[in-house]
């Protein structure tokens, strides 16, 4: 993929839904599935134009997928690996936004160039 100007957003769904102080972890389907209802508005609340990805794993996966707005992965094994392949697939030049808080996974894409927030960032953006 080239840099057109839209951002990526890679978003490490099992930690901003782990993040929540409300209890949303306790159903990680349904708390995907609100994540992912919530992602659909995130585009209208950002100053430059934004491409979403959401990789879920585990449980969170018997989710639909087909959220406008909103590309879904769904990861065979680990989430991590799965959002740096989405990561190391984009080219250096595109700015990119991964979503999480763990620390692992942040040295990892951002040796790849990717710049990293905690789930907060996104939370104050999608939360009502």
């Amino acid at each position: 993929m080239t840099d057109d100007g839209v951002q990526l957003i890679v978003v490490d769904a099992a930690n901003v839904v782990g993040s929540r102080p409300d209890g949303w972890w306790r159903d990680r389907a349904g708390a995907a599935r609100k994540l992912l209802e919530r992602l659909t508005s995130l585009a209208g609340r950002l100053d430059r134009p934004a491409e979403v990805v959401v990789v879920l794993e585990g449980k969170a996966k018997a989710v639909d997928p087909a959220v406008d707005g909103v590309r879904v992965v769904l990861a065979d094994g680990s989430g991590d690996d799965a959002i740096v392949d989405v990561v190391a697939e984009q080219d250096r030049a595109r700015p990119i936004t991964v979503v999480t808080a763990d620390r692992g996974l942040r040295d990892r894409v951002e040796a790849l160039g990717a710049q990293t927030v905690g789930p907060g960032w996104l939370l104050d953006r999608i939360d009502p």
